[in-house]
């Protein structure tokens, strides 16, 4: 639930923030010029939130007030810039287009679900393999690491 939650906030912040900036040229040209200056700002502050804010402190802005941090599997690491491109795209192109493709697949789903290459076996593992986990539990899993090594 965390996680929806975070996503809510994330976009909500978005739009809010891109709200504000568009508000302030809406009468310094057309309708076409809003629009395009609309969706160029969105996309910018998305990467900003979503891939920079996330190197810098391994969440969003949505996540930071949800409590939950971003991780690099399998070691818990912090995860790179390239692995949070492919992630940032994932979820700007490809999933806003998944109730889409549920409403023009077939009627009956069949029983074991064919995954393209690269999908993945979790539903809550993202494709770059990373993956969103609560900050105490990743607290929690760094104390039980130290004991075991030192």
């Amino acid at each position: 639930m965390r996680r929806y939650l975070a996503v809510g906030l994330d976009a909500y912040l978005c739009l809010l923030a891109v709200g504000l900036l568009v508000r302030s040229c809406l009468h310094a040209g057309g309708t076409g010029r809003a629009i395009a200056l609309l969706v160029v700002q969105l996309i910018a502050l998305s990467f900003a939130n979503q891939v920079l804010l996330t190197m810098a402190v391994r969440a969003s802005a949505g996540k930071l007030i949800m409590g939950v941090r971003v991780i690099r599997l399998p070691d818990a690491g912090r995860p790179g810039f390239r692995r949070l491109v492919l992630r940032w795209l994932y979820g700007l192109l490809w999933l806003p287009l998944q109730p889409w493709h549920r409403l023009r697949g077939p009627a009956t789903a069949p029983t074991r679900p064919e995954r393209p290459a690269g999908c993945p076996n979790e539903p809550h593992e993202d494709l770059a393999g990373i993956r969103q986990v609560r900050r105490c539990d990743l607290r929690s899993y760094r104390a039980a690491v130290e004991d075991r090594t030192g």
